[in-house]
């Protein structure tokens, strides 16, 4: 296994800059890698897709309490359906029909309403792609430009110290196979090991 440095960037010029600025410092082209990695759940490419219709997710995270959402929905729609026919049955007609459809008509907008609030969540807080460990720091790996740098022991904080002088984000240290210049086992979906400077 080899040692490796990394940091994500968000523009590829700045990931370009960053990689001059590795080979201004000693580090080869043999040792410096750059790629893009895709959103969560996005990989769907090669060796990171792990279901048959691709994607490396079993479930959208945001769609975890979308069931309990669209049950308190329909409850709730179906409690109000109820009432709106009933004002209707007492004002115009006097048939179990009309309840029986409104009822159903508001669960079925309840279930929908009540789906649809529970996986709304973007932009509020943290992401909901990217976990969290108990301390607030990322534990999943952000999407952007990648630039991987195989390293010693004795080089390692060098390469970080010039990653984050360029302005890398998220500054991590892994052990991998590098080949040919490149982390040829990168896995996406492995949480983030941040690199103590």
């Amino acid at each position: 296994m080899s040692l490796i440095v990394a940091s994500r960037f968000t523009m590829f010029n700045d990931a370009e800059a960053a990689m001059d600025k590795l080979h201004n410092n000693g580090f080869v082209d043999e040792d410096v890698s750059l790629f893009y990695v895709n959103p969560g759940g996005q990989h769907a490419g090669g060796q990171h897709a792990r279901f048959p219709v691709g994607g490396d997710r079993f479930t959208d995270p945001q769609s975890r309490w979308a069931s309990l959402g669209a049950g308190a929905g329909a409850a709730a729609g179906a409690l109000v359906g109820v009432i709106v026919a009933i004002v209707l049955s007492l004002l115009f007609l006097r048939s179990l029909l009309v309840l029986a459809v409104a009822a159903g008509v508001g669960a079925y907008v309840g279930t929908l309403a009540g789906a649809l609030w529970q996986t709304r969540g973007g932009g509020r807080g943290r992401r909901p792609d990217i976990g969290h460990d108990p301390g607030g720091t990322p534990a999943a790996r952000e999407s952007g430009v990648l630039v991987a740098v195989h390293v010693s022991p004795g080089t390692q904080q060098q390469a970080a110290q010039v990653l984050g002088a360029a302005g890398g984000q998220q500054i991590e240290r892994a052990n991998g196979r590098w080949q040919h210049g490149h982390w040829s086992d990168f896995d996406p979906t492995h949480t983030v090991e941040p690199l103590q400077r």
